[in-house]
């Protein structure tokens, strides 16, 4: 960590904080504890929790509701959706309905075509997803892969206006200004971190800072330098770190509008 970050807060918009790499059989009442005060360690002062499905909605519930620093999304990752089914819309649905101020969102959720999962199934999955959203008037945090024109396209037909978050972006300039013209911001997670990432690090570069909200993905997409470990929310710092070195704007001033742009996107008083 270095010192100039001593007086800048960080929000893990992106991480999975209830996953079992952290810990064995991931007791929360200890997991989460120490989890969190790694993450204030490295002035990780807030965190966000997306959800894969109907096997962790109510866990990270919990945890939200044991640390008012934490919040999270409800939704079906489509990586997990053969684990779904249709039936399990009435239960998430029912969970909104009694959502805390903590819930801010409706994921992690979106197309993934790069993974063996029936792409007709994803795209109800999503199209359902993004009616709750609107029901609800909650934004997405979309996961993307190899499925940028077909999202695009749902979005577009589902007049979804509600914005969200681009989980985990390394597409281009042209698909990044897409985005934000939906009203969406754009995930900058540990891609950055690597000198070789020389495409998404010149587009970050670009992209109007307003826009632009940290993430580690924790436990999974790890900087550079801890490639084959557990990623954490700690190592936001090295993340922003790297987004100072490949912006224009003072460090104050990136620190402060991201932090501001992660509470905006989420609809979160700062």
């Amino acid at each position: 960590m270095t010192k100039e970050l001593s007086s800048f807060p960080l929000f893990d918009t992106h991480c999975h904080a209830d996953f079992e790499a952290f810990g064995q059989g991931f007791v929360l009442e200890h997991s989460i504890d120490g989890y969190l005060q790694e993450a204030k360690q490295a002035h990780v002062g807030k965190l966000l929790i997306p959800s894969i499905g109907q096997s962790n909605w109510r866990k990270i519930d919990e945890i939200a509701q044991a640390h008012p620093n934490v919040y999270y999304a409800l939704g079906f990752h489509p990586y997990f959706l053969d684990q779904a089914d249709d039936n399990q819309f009435s239960e998430l649905r029912q969970l909104l309905s009694l959502r805390s101020n903590q819930c801010v969102a409706i994921g992690e959720c979106g197309l993934d075509f790069f993974v063996d999962v029936d792409r007709e199934k994803q795209e109800r999955f999503f199209v359902q997803q993004i009616e709750l959203a609107k029901e609800f008037e909650l934004p997405l945090i979309i996961h993307e892969r190899k499925s940028y024109n077909r999202l695009i396209e749902l979005l577009k037909q589902q007049r979804f206006t509600l914005g969200g978050v681009i989980h985990g972006f390394s597409g281009s300039e042209q698909q990044a200004l897409a985005w934000i013209k939906l009203g969406f911001y754009i995930g900058v997670g540990g891609t950055i971190t690597y000198p070789r990432a020389q495409k998404t690090r010149t587009t970050i570069a670009k992209l109007p800072l307003e826009y632009l909200v940290l993430e580690t993905d924790a436990p999974d997409m790890p900087t550079y330098g801890n490639q084959g470990g557990v990623n954490h929310s700690k190592h936001l710092v090295t993340i922003s770190n790297a987004l100072f070195l490949i912006r224009k704007e003072s460090k104050q001033s990136i620190a402060a509008q991201v932090w501001k742009n992660s509470h905006l996107a989420f609809g979160i008083r700062e």
